[in-house]
């Protein structure tokens, strides 16, 4: 017994030096960081009493919650389609679904901007029906364009991988039994599916809630978290506020995916 408890520790031994050097020692310097400022450790309170930093974790939060909702709406109709019917181009509309992963937030930022800025698509669509020229890609509804085309491959796999796991003869009960196409996608698709929805929102929201490149490539009327540190950490040189405020957003993000990953479980319900 003892041999083997030596053995885990000695295989446990890496883990714990690489989560020791990158992680809880950064955060533990960045907490540190956070109540060296003028403020002391009032810094963190700050976060609450300050109306723009209040303002920026609230919007972060919010926009954040909106994509991770959406985004599960999108993909889980999606993912559950492609993966149940096969056709011809079906790899390649999963794959080009899947595209987005290659691309960085700036790149995301600057595609949003050639939909709907000023010169966008959609802008020119309005003019020639007549309307207003219709121009978001500078405000919330341009960044969460953004996060929901980036977040959409990250939620679709884990869902079409989740889906080939769920038993078909649970459907098919549910049918011999009378239920309605309705019943079944309530009562026997999305309780099989929802460790995966939990776990994959929980990383979309987690993403969001610390995406910088789009936010940074439309920031003309964007005031989210990462965008306060940015500004913070540069423009007024205030590092024990910046780091205050990168401790409390990676400590909200820390948070939900624990919590996710406990309502989550190990595995996918209804598997066969």
């Amino acid at each position: 017994m003892r041999r083997d408890t030596l053995r885990l520790l000695a295989l446990l031994l890496p883990a714990g030096i690489f989560f020791a050097a990158f992680f809880l020692l950064p955060m533990v310097r960045l907490f540190l960081i956070g109540g060296s400022g003028k403020l002391g450790w009032s810094a963190y309170a700050t976060i609450v009493t300050n109306a723009n930093y209040f303002s920026s974790l609230v919007a972060t939060l919010a926009v954040a919650a909106a994509t991770t909702a959406a985004t599960l709406v999108i993909s889980g109709i999606a993912g559950v389609f492609l993966q149940r019917h096969r056709f011809p181009g079906n790899a390649t509309l999963v794959a080009m679904l899947t595209f987005p992963l290659a691309f960085p937030g700036v790149v995301i930022g600057f595609m949003v901007i050639m939909l709907a800025g000023r010169q966008g698509l959609i802008g020119d669509i309005t003019q020639m029906l007549g309307a207003d020229k219709l121009v978001f890609a500078y405000s919330m509804a341009g960044l969460f364009t953004g996060y929901v085309y980036f977040s959409i491959p990250r939620i679709i796999l884990t869902v079409m991988a989740a889906t080939e796991k769920l038993d078909p003869k649970l459907e098919e009960a549910a049918r011999s039994l009378g239920a309605s196409p309705l019943r079944v996608v309530l009562d026997v698709i999305i309780p099989g599916l929802k460790p995966a929805f939990l776990s994959s929102g929980a990383i979309c929201f987690a993403t969001a809630v610390g995406a910088f490149g789009t936010a940074f490539t439309l920031a003309t009327r964007i005031n989210v978290l990462p965008m306060t540190i940015y500004t913070e950490f540069t423009l007024s040189a205030n590092i024990a506020m910046a780091a205050a405020l990168s401790f409390v957003l990676g400590a909200v993000t820390w948070a939900v995916l624990a919590l996710a990953r406990t309502a989550a479980g190990t595995s996918v319900a209804a598997a066969g």
